[in-house]
């Protein structure tokens, strides 16, 4: 009978903790609330607008180099490139999200057509009336003109001419406007001319370079390419090669580059853009990166940061499984399984972030995007636990995609829940409050800057890589975060 009793109590011991776990689901040693700088971030924006900002020149930027890195690229953002053209940070970020829209629905829409086995090519022609060393570059964070875009600063030809470029890990094709110009939109530094550059060398029609193209066509035997964006940017020209110089340390030759001639679209400031996907044509598949990092300054930043091919991961970065589609290689997904709020499990399924077989769904880790969107249900649980931790402060209304906003003008600083990424290698990613509390006005305004959407695809997005170095070893298949590596 004592012998009874005493099983029993072991039984109802495990089942209360069973219980205990099953309820709570609270993570060891996770911190439940972290301290968003009100005062200093509002003040940051009023700052913005209180400079001229046509008076920003390009050649602010110099590009710097490493003491580590044989070569260099630097990154800075649109706003401190290009300044802005919004009369307050309000119009600033509904611009902003405005084409941030349009961006996800690009990525989602290009998806899509791959998990169906539908090229480009298939449905857009191209328009027939136009006539392993480590190397590391300079990184800028782009709002002035609505997007989430950071810019690159290269040499492009011989000798080689400086142009700042859009950096995007959602595209493979590099471009830049070239002279003569059919149609070229603004840009900070002078137009492209492939005749003044002893390197430049047009591909014909035969080359692999112009077989790997969605879109092309032939012309006199020579590769004729066209790139749209989900905003209605495109450029249109000749497909090449040229030398790309960072800084004046060393150059990478015969990169194949589209030259364009006739460029439409919202990529005011920068020359081009350096695609960093993972199809053939990208900037790290032609040198053969075994792997590059970025670390994006903050947006409303006029600092700079890095762009590093072939560095090695910083030893106390938080990595994940990088996992690949098998219908288009273009995006980098991570591992995702799982998100805590306040140091809490959230009871979200983790397939509900999982590549499929047939090309759906996953989590893709992207430059371009500003806010990270979740699928609805994720989202909404994502954000009912958020708001119960901040029951206490006060609620405003919704702006734009943010349905989660806060009036914080009389305060200077507040506790706000932990938000953490969880992957499958039981890594846990804690973002800093910064980067997911951010104002949308300068007048104490604050959302939760993360977005629910309906397709099956999530996306991290650069309003919440800031000020961490993000590393993609392609050789190890491994994504790295390294938090203040800027």
């Amino acid at each position: 009978m004592e012998k009874m009793g005493v099983f029993l109590g072991i039984l109802i011991a495990f089942f209360s903790i069973l219980a205990s776990s099953v309820l709570s689901r609270t993570l060891p040693f996770s911190s439940k609330t972290t301290v968003l700088d009100v005062s200093s971030t509002i003040s940051k924006t009023q700052d913005l607008f209180s400079l001229n900002f046509q008076n920003v020149l390009p050649s602010k930027h110099e590009v710097h180099h490493s003491s580590e890195s044989g070569l260099s690229f630097q990154l800075h953002s649109r706003l401190s490139v290009r300044g802005s053209s919004e009369k307050d940070y309000k119009t600033l970020t509904l611009a902003r999200l405005a084409r941030d829209s349009a961006r996800v629905k690009a990525i989602q829409t290009r998806l899509d057509l791959a998990s169906l086995g539908i090229k480009k090519a298939d449905l857009t022609p191209l328009e027939s009336e136009l006539e392993e060393e480590k190397l590391e570059g300079p990184v800028i964070s782009g709002t002035s003109q609505g997007s989430g875009e950071y810019f690159c600063r290269i040499g492009i030809g011989h000798p080689a001419t400086q142009a700042y470029m859009v950096l995007d890990t959602g595209s493979d094709v590099n471009w830049l406007q070239c002279a003569p110009c059919a149609d070229c939109y603004q840009q900070a530094d002078p137009i492209f001319d492939p005749g003044l550059s002893s390197s430049f060398t047009p591909l014909t029609c035969e080359t692999q370079q112009c077989r790997s193209l969605d879109v092309s066509e032939c012309r006199n035997d020579t590769c004729l390419y066209e790139v749209s964006y989900g905003d209605g940017s495109y450029t249109v020209g000749d497909f090449a090669t040229e030398t790309i110089t960072f800084g004046d340390s060393a150059a990478v030759e015969n990169v194949a580059i589209g030259c364009g001639h006739n460029n439409e679209g919202l990529f005011v400031g920068a020359a081009g853009l350096i695609g960093l996907g993972g199809g053939a044509l990208s900037f790290p598949s032609q040198i053969n990166a075994s792997s590059f990092s970025y670390c994006l300054v903050d947006r409303d930043s006029d600092s700079a940061s890095t762009l590093e091919f072939n560095s090695a991961l910083a030893p106390d970065a938080v990595t994940a499984p990088l996992v690949r589609n098998s219908k288009l290689d273009t995006f980098y997904y991570v591992d995702l399984t799982g998100i805590s709020v306040a140091g809490d499990l959230l009871s979200i399924p983790p397939a509900t972030f999982q590549l499929n077989d047939n090309g759906n769904g996953g989590v893709i880790v992207d430059s371009g995007t500003a806010v990270t969107r979740l699928q609805t249900e994720a989202y909404n649980s994502m954000r009912d636990a958020f708001k119960k931790g901040t029951r206490d402060l006060p609620s405003t209304n919704g702006v734009a995609l943010f349905d989660t906003c806060y009036d914080l003008s009389s305060r200077k600083s507040v506790e706000v829940p932990t938000v953490s990424f969880h992957f499958s290698n039981g890594k846990e990613l804690g973002l800093p409050a910064k980067n997911y509390m951010i104002p949308v006005d300068s007048s104490g305004t604050f959302c939760f800057a993360f977005a629910p959407t309906s397709s099956a695809l999530g996306i991290i997005g650069n309003v919440q890589q800031q000020g961490t170095r993000v590393s993609f070893d392609i050789s190890k298949s491994v994504i790295g975060f390294s938090p203040n590596k800027c």
